[in-house]
């Protein structure tokens, strides 16, 4: 069969397929952002009526403001530990499943599933599953009166999110790094144990090594989920409370801009949110991607 048989007979076939998901990333990304960026230039009335450009006001103001920093600390301490270990535990679920140990088979079933679960209602389950009174840590609580309580306490509060966090993007990542594992030639392994390599060898020298690319696109991917897909689960488990203690960037900008009608602040501090996206993902392709070995 020639490759000329798998192109489409009409040209514009191809086009007419892509024409809606095109539209609807015109509307729903290239649009507001194209907005925020213009809007962090200009002081845009709350409810219309016109605007006046500043220039770089707004970034001095937004600069300047010592919540904005915090928040950005907040997001960066979020994004590591929050990434990191949505990385590590699908990793180990992934070895786990690869080494095809008891009920592994229904486990890559189960595993996939939260993956079509909302983040609003991942957020609405964990608020009742860590709630000290009825939730997991309520018979401690019982034991400790005190010890555990995300409505007043801002550390269980932070630890709840990146649990919540963790979980969410447990199916997706099992997923890449289970098909990595799965790709890596059984001759290796052989190999290894013939030189004597135990299990936890095989790991460090074989497996690791050779999942290296699935590995860099799930930490790629992360980073840039923990930082603006956290939303959910912020407005849904503790709202950016207590005292403030989980708004991070992506919520300050809900809360400066829906709830306090700074429009010009928060597409401002839109606007630094995707550079300094874009300036994690550019770090991470200019100082990892170009180390790893795409060819086996």
């Amino acid at each position: 069969m020639s490759s000329d048989s798998f192109l489409f007979s009409n040209r514009w076939l191809p086009i007419l397929l892509v024409a809606p998901l095109m539209l609807l990333i015109l509307l729903f990304f290239y649009v507001p952002v194209f907005q925020a960026f213009y809007w962090s230039f200009y002081l845009e009335q709350p409810f219309g009526g016109g605007s006046q450009f500043v220039g770089f006001e707004n970034f001095s103001r937004v600069l300047s403001d010592p919540e904005f920093w915090i928040a950005g600390w907040r997001t960066i301490i979020f994004m590591l530990s929050a990434s990191s270990l949505a990385v590590a535990v699908p990793l180990m679920l992934a070895i786990a499943a690869d080494r095809k140990i008891r009920m592994s088979l229904p486990a890559r079933n189960i595993l996939v599933w939260p993956k079509g679960i909302a983040g609003a209602s991942i957020g609405v389950v964990f608020a009742f599953i860590f709630n000290p009174f009825v939730g997991i840590m309520a018979p401690l609580n019982g034991l400790f009166p005190g010890l555990w309580n995300p409505g007043i306490d801002g550390t269980d509060a932070f630890i709840t999110l990146v649990a919540a966090h963790v979980w969410s993007g447990i199916p997706f990542n099992f997923v890449i790094l289970l098909a990595g594992l799965r790709s890596i030639p059984h001759t290796m392994y052989q190999a290894a144990a013939m030189d004597g390599a135990g299990p936890w060898r095989r790991i460090a020298d074989v497996q690791l090594p050779l999942i290296m690319p699935q590995l860099f696109l799930t930490f790629v991917l992360e980073f840039t989920e923990s930082i603006t897909s956290v939303f959910a689960l912020i407005d849904t488990i503790t709202g950016g409370g207590p005292g403030g203690s989980t708004t991070l960037m992506v919520y300050k900008i809900y809360v400066d801009g829906f709830r306090g009608y700074d429009l010009s602040g928060a597409s401002t501090q839109t606007a630094i949110l995707m550079a300094f996206v874009i300036l994690i993902a550019a770090c991470q392709f200019l100082f990892i991607g170009r180390r790893i070995n795409y060819e086996r």
